[in-house]
């Protein structure tokens, strides 16, 4: 059946036919861009959230799996994982940031992409996990299968962007923590309990 309209981009297009082992992911921004874009929850367009912050830029594709939710199940898990109370989660679609060697030039576009790890990211008591992913058949990155694949200096960069994106220079105290960095096993999990929460806390709300 044909959709009249564009559908929303959180919760008109699948998380994928294969979830958790490929995934769609809807790309906000790219490396290129100087703003952080999102997408504005009530009409599903792409909307400026700020500018990125002095030279700090992210270093993948980055947005995240639609029809997925980072609520109670994520935040237990997180928790469990952290050993760090949890509150809840952060209220938002589950990020992920993926990897290619191809160069994107812009963001509001949906792609597969193959979990390899995560981020266990804390912000102010919530879960807020980042998924790490490649590209589906991408020429160099497809033959990474998980977290340990990944130079060391790919997931320091990305490890470094999440931590310093909302500090203002010469601030001292980080709004975040990133408790663990974690292999596919654990992303799958993530994105499994991120799904059932959408479930549970949006379509049931």
């Amino acid at each position: 059946m044909n959709q009249p309209y564009k559908a929303h981009p959180w919760h008109g297009i699948a998380a994928g036919d294969n979830v958790p082992e490929i995934v769609t992911a809807f790309i906000e921004i790219v490396p290129s861009d100087t703003v952080k874009y999102e997408v504005d929850k009530n009409t599903g367009y792409l909307k400026v959230d700020r500018p990125q912050k002095f030279s700090n830029i992210i270093p993948a594709l980055y947005g995240f799996i639609p029809q997925t939710y980072c609520g109670k199940k994520v935040a237990e898990f997180s928790a469990m994982k952290s050993g760090i109370p949890t509150l809840k989660g952060d209220g938002d679609p589950l990020d992920i940031c993926v990897l290619s060697e191809r160069n994107i030039t812009h963001g509001d576009i949906i792609l597969p992409a193959i979990p390899i790890g995560g981020f266990r990211m804390i912000d102010k008591g919530e879960a807020d996990d980042k998924i790490i992913a490649v590209m589906a058949n991408d020429e160099v990155y497809r033959e990474w299968k998980d977290i340990a694949d990944c130079p060391d200096s790919i997931v320091q960069r990305l490890k470094h962007y999440f931590l310093t994106y909302k500090n203002m220079p010469g601030l001292e105290t980080r709004s975040v923590e990133i408790t663990q960095t974690y292999g596919k096993s654990e992303a799958f999990e993530v994105i499994k309990r991120s799904c059932e929460d959408y479930k549970l806390e949006i379509l049931k709300a």
